[in-house]
């Protein structure tokens, strides 16, 4: 084989490594249906850019825990925004009110999004031992500048369509814990 041969295979080869690396590499998709009609996102205490964050390359964890007993994501704590923002755009009025959170030692009030319909049992952490990923319930948050319930999360339609799709328990005992008494 000549050595310009030798170079299209080996271009050939990487190309396709690249481009198989790159199909392992896509994200998960958003599995759950787009809220025909978006609520209304809530008044935040700071406003907050999903986008701009995601950009800088932050991923969801870094800011959600899932602490005991893992039924909901946490809001990062303070100190955890002020990790950046001890440096990054401080003469924000957003980052001023951040710092004085900070200063005052008070977690941030934020304002849950998505509610977790009365009467269902709620894991996140079940969720995500199971390899779901939270683009595959609350959409491409990477795309907005405020939070907003821009999918049918809470639907319980939506929940055993997707129980359905990874054959997971679709008993009512799956999701709804009824009274003992």
């Amino acid at each position: 084989m000549g050595s310009s041969n030798w170079r299209r295979w080996a271009a050939a080869l990487i190309s396709l490594l690249v481009l198989v690396g790159d199909i392992q590499a896509q994200p998960a998709r958003q599995e759950v249906l787009t809220n025909i009609v978006t609520p209304p996102a809530p008044d935040q205490p700071l406003p907050y850019s999903h986008k701009i964050h995601v950009a800088q390359g932050i991923q969801c964890r870094m800011c959600h825990t899932n602490p005991d007993p893992g039924t909901q994501m946490t809001f990062p704590a303070t100190n955890v925004c002020m990790s950046c923002h001890m440096t990054i755009a401080r003469d924000r009025p957003g980052i001023q009110k951040l710092s004085e959170y900070a200063r005052s030692n008070e977690p941030i009030p934020w304002k849950r999004v998505y509610q977790i319909t009365t009467g269902v049992t709620w894991s996140h952490r079940k969720h995500l031992q199971a390899g779901m990923q939270c683009v595959m319930c609350h959409g491409d948050v990477g795309r907005l500048d405020v939070m907003a319930e821009t999918t049918a999360v809470p639907a319980m339609a939506t929940c055993i369509s997707c129980h359905q799709a990874h054959n997971a328990k679709t008993s009512c005992a799956t999701c709804h814990s009824w009274p003992t008494d």
